[in-house]
């Protein structure tokens, strides 16, 4: 995990919910987070949080099971001001380890949060998973979700990097959360 932003800074935490760690969907997760470093100045830092590699009997909730790194990515998450989820679709939904990671969360626990949904699948056909799926998770813990979340279709990326107009979608998301949040966007 990336340093989290100091105080005074917007902090910015991304979650790469697919187990692959060469996922299309980390990708533009590093790339949204790689948006608001720019874009936020002062050498602010966004965390990312690689829900792959923390320990699964906590993120399942087995009694008496803990881990810093599980406590430490919730910690995260509650300090920061937006949150980047970014998923595969599987069955037609986000990943079972984004659905785990979020149900540790409190109830209220991404109130006065802005959601930043980014997907990827193999097609246009499962572009519904972002307003059917990732919107109502988010909601369902307080966040406010941008309106411009972000899909991406396997054919947008060319040899593990995204396409420019792939890339732009995620520019206009990190500028649409940055002005939700109340940060100055150049």
């Amino acid at each position: 995990m990336s340093e989290v932003l100091s105080p005074g800074h917007q902090a910015v935490v991304g979650l790469s919910g697919s187990p692959s760690p060469t996922s299309k969907s980390r990708v533009l997760v590093e790339y949204a987070l790689a948006q608001f470093a720019a874009l936020g100045g002062g050498g602010a830092k966004p965390a990312l949080i690689d829900l792959g590699t923390l320990p699964a009997d906590v993120l399942l909730g087995r009694a008496g099971a803990s881990a810093p790194a599980v406590t430490a990515a919730l910690v995260a998450v509650s300090a920061a001001r937006i949150v980047v989820a970014g998923t595969p679709v599987y069955r037609a939904t986000y990943s079972g380890l984004l659905k785990v990671f979020f149900d540790l969360l409190p109830q209220d626990g991404l109130m006065g949060k802005i959601g930043v949904p980014i997907v990827t699948g193999h097609d246009r056909g499962h572009s519904l998973a972002v307003d059917h799926g990732m919107r109502p998770l988010f909601a369902s813990l307080g966040a406010t979700v941008i309106a411009g979340a972000v899909y991406a279709t396997s054919a947008q990326f060319q040899d593990g990097k995204a396409s420019p107009e792939l890339r732009q979608a995620v520019d206009r998301a990190v500028r649409e959360a940055l002005a939700l949040a109340g940060a100055t966007v150049p």
